[in-house]
């Protein structure tokens, strides 16, 4: 699933908190250690929850970006079948999700694509993170959970 953002996709602190960024920051000043607890919190979410395991990848792909995100998406872990790879290229304006062919059965592109829309509206309102957050919480939504789990 391949989407293009219309908006400005620069990360903002709601609670007002961080220090400001500049466009050439290094990249540990890309997110707050507020941040990355978030992202982490989400992540490990979803992949508890669904019994996928949920990937995230911020920063620029080479193009076509697809292809990148793909390679990403291969060399991600073990068991890339059962994987769902997020990337983001706030600089490109593109979402590329990746699902392995396990992964694909229980997210379908539709569910993809609903979710890269929810991520695209926040990250035009300046939220970067939460735009990620809420996309992996419909993503961890529609799987549902595991086969083992389900009553």
């Amino acid at each position: 699933m391949t989407r293009t953002l219309e908006a400005d996709s620069r990360a903002t602190d709601v609670a007002g908190t961080a220090p400001p960024r500049t466009e050439e920051g290094r990249p540990d000043e890309i997110f707050t250690y507020r941040e990355l607890a978030r992202l982490d919190e989400a992540l490990t979410m979803a992949s508890r929850e669904t019994g996928l395991r949920f990937t995230l990848y911020v920063g620029e792909l080479r193009t076509p970006t697809r292809a990148h995100a793909e390679e990403l998406h291969a060399r991600s872990g073990a068991n890339p079948s059962d994987a769902v790879l997020i990337a983001v290229s706030p600089g490109q304006r593109v979402v590329e999700v990746v699902t392995g062919a396990g992964a694909a059965r229980r997210l379908p592109d539709r569910a993809c694509a609903l979710a890269v829309l929810s991520m695209t509206s926040a990250f035009g309102a300046g939220d970067l993170v939460g735009g990620i957050v809420n996309g992996l919480r419909q993503l961890s939504d529609q799987a549902g959970h595991p086969a083992a789990l389900r009553p």
